[in-house]
């Protein structure tokens, strides 16, 4: 069995070293694969540095700033083509704690998809504004609620699927990029009845570089909820 770690990057040479090193040391079936959205701070090369004397690093160089959701997509893609029996998503700032890794490997083993989940057991962040705790916490409380999920966290973007859960999903019919990404993901997945499992995590906040939030992507995943809901009824999800 294999596991590879996707992470996607803009603008993240003050993290990328130590984050690769602190995923690869966690278990020697994980490789990583970062797919870098053309960072002008030389992301990239850094990870070309370190991909030479590491088998277990790959790399994805994509020509502009394309966005979150179709850096995944591309990254499943090359998973499933190579082979991969899980596969995780992972931000590369820390705010998602590395030695989860192998909690997550053994719960999906049990389960199709398993969530790093932020409000399974109360509120787990740390260092957020007080602003986008409440932000974050009440969207997920919009989804649960137009979705009918019963996802605490359906934000989240730390989690491991089972290579079977995104070979039964259409990746070229994903609608969203931003924010909505992770949670159009799940309630695909929640639709067709696969094995859901969150586990509770403590989320920090990154330790260095800038968060890629914005208006526009809230809006958007305010917005998404809705369609995918419609699609759902429509049948077409």
């Amino acid at each position: 069995m294999k596991a590879l770690v996707i992470i996607p990057t803009y603008n993240e040479a003050e993290n990328i070293k130590q984050i690769i090193e602190a995923v690869l040391k966690q278990n020697n079936i994980i490789s990583v694969l970062i797919v870098d959205d053309n960072s002008p701070d030389g992301t990239a090369q850094i990870v070309k540095n370190i991909r030479s004397t590491s088998d277990r690093v790959h790399l994805i160089e994509r020509h502009a700033k394309l966005g979150l959701g179709s850096a995944y997509v591309e990254g499943f893609k090359y998973a499933l083509n190579e082979g991969y029996d899980y596969i995780f998503e992972m931000d590369a700032d820390f705010s998602h704690d590395p030695s989860e890794l192998n909690n997550m490997l053994a719960e999906i083993k049990d389960n199709d998809l398993v969530i790093g989940s932020r409000y399974i057991k109360g509120v787990n962040v740390v260092n957020w504004p007080l602003r986008r705790l409440i932000l974050s916490y009440f969207a997920a409380l919009y989804v649960r609620c137009i979705t009918g999920m019963k996802i605490t966290d359906p934000t989240s973007g730390f989690k491991c699927f089972r290579k079977e859960v995104l070979q039964a999903i259409n990746l070229d019919e994903i609608l969203s990029d931003g924010y909505s990404f992770q949670i159009e993901m799940h309630y695909r997945i929640w639709t067709k009845k696969f094995r859901i499992k969150e586990i509770p995590i403590i989320f920090t906040d990154r330790r260095s570089g800038k968060s890629k939030m914005s208006k526009k992507i809230v809006r958007e995943a305010i917005l998404m909820v809705w369609k995918l809901k419609y699609l759902h009824l429509k049948g077409k999800i």
